[in-house]
């Protein structure tokens, strides 16, 4: 094995070996944990590298070994606030176990996903965690590598991990329900897409419409998560003239339909309630609070990291869907 060490003037193993006079081979075999080597010439190569400040190159090592410690972790917009905050506590909990992590920033464009994808087939990263939407569910269920998807399904082999979306739907309802809402606007996903985030919104539109609250479903565009398209939307509906009393949409909608209503004068909750979904930093800076279904991201995370682990290991008998817990953020905006 060749040590590029050597070009920078640093230890290399061949100065290892010389100095416990042994064959490079023997600490190679030591470094690598692989083979026999005696007691003798484990102690006169640890004293060794001890001695030399040896540092393995570990790059040659993750190829010997064929695996990386890398595990990459796609999503469509860092800026997004839930992508932004599950990626961090996955990485956190990564490091913890020895992984390092390379984050991939899709922001629509599917070629990213791709080159991705040859990175794990070419064993530069050991697996992906998979939460963006801009390939075919198809294209991944060709991939036999490790793959753990958030919040979408990509086929019967690869593991999912998403929040309880059919209760956060039901929560928000709830709530929606009890303030006396009469006429809510939901902004929801785009449909076309194949995750159980979809499922807030069905069940928010059916207990609802059982006890007589009318949802007008605003469905948003594909892949669009920033700041600016979610004040576009909402501008464009408030403004509309419709009859309303209560919003329902993520964090960062709700925070763009909360400037709306105050550049019309309309008091909050007592002209119209909201409910965020997310529960991130954002519902806490806004004026009132903002009441929000929060998912509990380091829980998800957690689930993420086992999994894709247990898939690199070689487990096949790993749970193939995990579902996380949701739970009701108080805040001010509902009556």
């Amino acid at each position: 094995m060749r040590e590029t060490e050597e070009q920078y003037g640093m230890a290399s193993m061949k100065d290892v070996a010389r100095r416990a006079q042994v064959s490079v081979a023997t600490v190679s075999r030591y470094l690598n944990g692989s083979g026999y080597v005696s007691d003798d010439a484990r102690n006169k190569i640890k004293r060794s590298v001890d001695e030399l400040n040896y540092k393995p190159n570990e790059l040659a090592r993750s190829f010997y070994h064929n695996q990386s410690h890398i595990i990459g972790i796609v999503i469509p917009d860092m800026e997004y606030p839930f992508f932004s905050k599950v990626s961090k506590h996955i990485e956190m909990q990564l490091y913890e176990r020895g992984y390092k992590t390379m984050i991939c920033n899709t922001i629509g464009i599917n070629n990213r996903e791709k080159e991705y994808l040859d990175l794990l087939n070419r064993n530069i990263v050991d697996g992906l965690i998979v939460g963006s939407h801009s390939l075919n569910e198809e294209v991944y269920q060709k991939v036999k590598k490790p793959i753990l998807a958030i919040d979408r399904d990509l086929g019967e082999d690869i593991p999912l991990v998403s929040s309880d979306h059919k209760k956060g739907g039901r929560l928000a309802a709830e709530l929606m329900i009890h303030a006396g809402c009469r006429n809510v606007i939901q902004f929801s996903i785009y449909q076309m897409v194949n995750t159980p985030a979809r499922e807030r919104h069905k069940e928010f539109a059916r207990v609802c419409e059982s006890h007589g609250v009318h949802v007008t479903t605003v469905e948003t565009a594909w892949n669009e998560f920033d700041y600016d398209y979610y004040q576009r939307i909402a501008r464009k509906y408030l403004y509309s003239g419709c009859n309303y009393d209560g919003i329902f949409s993520v964090d960062l909608s709700v925070a763009c339909c909360i400037r709306v209503l105050k550049e019309q004068g309309k008091q909050i909750p007592d002209d119209v309630c909201l409910v965020g979904y997310d529960g991130v930093e954002i519902g806490e800076f806004t004026e009132p609070q903002l009441t929000s279904i929060a998912q509990d991201v380091p829980a998800i995370a957690s689930a993420c990291v086992q999994g894709i682990i247990a898939r690199i290991g070689g487990d096949r008998d790993y749970p193939k869907y995990q579902m996380v817990d949701v739970s009701v953020q108080r805040g001010q905006t509902v009556r």
